[in-house]
């Protein structure tokens, strides 16, 4: 998908701010020169995919929520603050950690440090390492840190692989690299998706997370009912679904509708994007999440919302390429006869963004702070890889247990580890969005999880 970032109004002052942080913790004063191009320069394009949206440059080290919040009015965490946040503890302390359990991470190109930068952030939080074990798929060319396609890609590998290590830190890691960068339409897919297929039949990776997606309407043969150069792309999920694996999708970060660099809406009506749209697949959305300094949740987490401003939006909607799936017919009063996103929601605003440590480039070395469905994503895979090892087993397609749970959530049953989102919409850019309302709807799916309490409820469906 087409890359996405803040307004270059917004990233001036937000990279004046973050310059004056780094300078406090570092008791260094900034050169006058770099001081000036922090102040001036527009914002680095940030890539892909479903998008990562920077809030700030680099850091020497990361800041709590609380410094943030008086540096430059925005939350931030760590993994410290998410496992507390989502209520992991209790099952860390039985030692339901991911331990036995493969999370599949797919980016294009990939990051030459991803092994040292995953140690440091490890360190930094008190939590043990991983190995990342690295597949290149076909072809990758050398990493070039003056790329800007490479260095966004690098970006979003280093994301999905911290989070997904932080929310199940006992889960084995691979990452897949592929060679092709996947763009709006069908380019970048083919190699993904034979990636993912291959490992699949493998055995390989018992929960696949994507932070990537292009909207449907961009696959060709789209505006003539042909959907077909994207329904052949299926092949991995429906491989995925026979051996039992669970795939997961960031559902996007413009609310309904898709934008280009410069923020302006590509289409002046609701699109939804694939694969997060594929009833094989979950899609993931994001939203505003209020911690401390210790990760104890200060109010209910609100949809990821900024309809005024280029500052993205949970994606959602109504594919209009796959029809309602048996396990959405209890909320067809909300999807009507399309297939239905997003099916669930962790954190994504950038305004309540996530820390990351890189080291590939001289314009990313050092702690870096990011948002995004593309942090949604690999944040849920954790919880999956939990619920893996609670169950023993790979829960496969995870939406029929999910909306089995919603539906129990909505008859009163307490336990489902669901929390329910209210309020706001996903509108974006002037496109009205759907409205966040009590149960399902089409901007958070049926809310956000609390980890103890779902972990055990959906692996006990699986």
């Amino acid at each position: 998908m087409r890359r996405s970032t803040l307004s270059r109004a917004t990233a001036s002052a937000i990279g004046t701010l973050a310059l004056f942080a780094a300078t406090a913790l570092t008791g260094a004063a900034p050169a006058t020169a770099a001081f000036a191009a922090a102040s001036a320069a527009p914002a680095k394009p940030v890539p892909a995919a479903i998008g990562h949206r920077m809030l700030s440059g680099q850091f020497a080290s990361p800041l709590t929520p609380s410094q943030c919040q008086a540096q430059f009015q925005a939350l931030c965490y760590g993994a410290t603050q998410l496992e507390q946040g989502y209520n992991e503890h209790p099952l860390f302390d039985k030692g339901i950690n991911g331990a036995g359990r493969t999370i599949v991470i797919v980016d294009s190109y990939g990051s030459p440090t991803i092994q040292h930068d995953l140690d440091v952030y490890s360190a930094q939080y008190g939590i043990p390492s991983t190995t990342v074990q690295v597949d290149k798929w076909g072809t990758v060319p050398p990493f070039d840190p003056t790329n800007d396609d490479m260095t966004g890609w690098a970006e979003e590998t280093t994301i999905d692989v911290d989070m997904a290590h932080a929310m199940a830190p006992g889960a084995k890691i691979v990452l897949v690299e592929t060679g092709v960068s996947e763009t709006e339409g069908t380019t970048g897919f083919p190699e993904m998706m034979a990636a993912e297929d291959a490992l699949i039949k493998q055995g390989v990776g018992d929960v696949i997370t994507q932070s990537f997606g292009a909207t449907e309407n961009t696959f060709p043969g789209f505006d003539q009912g042909d959907y077909s150069s994207l329904l052949n792309l299926r092949y991995a999920y429906k491989d995925a679904a026979a051996h039992g694996v669970t795939v997961l999708a960031s559902s996007g970060d413009s609310g309904v509708t898709d934008s280009e660099l410069d923020g302006s809406t590509l289409y002046p009506y609701p699109v939804t994007s694939w694969p997060p749209s594929d009833p094989l697949v979950t899609g993931v959305g994001g939203t505003s999440v209020h911690l401390d300094d210790s990760g104890n949740r200060q109010s209910p987490d609100t949809v990821w919302d900024s309809p005024a401003t280029d500052g993205g939006a949970s994606g959602g909607g109504k594919s209009k390429v796959f029809t309602r799936p048996v396990f959405q017919l209890g909320v067809q009063g909300t999807v009507g006869n399309s297939r239905g996103v997003p099916d669930i929601s962790m954190v994504g605003d950038p305004n309540t963004g996530v820390w990351t440590y890189n080291s590939f480039g001289p314009n990313d070395n050092g702690w870096e702070l990011w948002g995004g469905t593309s942090v949604a994503s690999p944040v849920f895979s954790g919880v999956v890889a939990l619920a893996d090892q609670v169950a023993g087993h790979r829960l496969g397609n995870l939406n029929y247990g999910l909306y089995a749970l919603g539906a129990l959530q909505q008859a009163g049953a307490k336990g489902t580890g669901l929390n329910d989102v209210v309020g706001g919409s996903n509108t974006y850019n002037g496109v009205t969005g759907w409205p966040v309302t009590k149960g399902y709807d089409l901007a958070t799916g049926w809310g956000t999880v609390d980890v103890s309490k779902f972990v055990p409820a959906i692996a006990a469906l699986g």
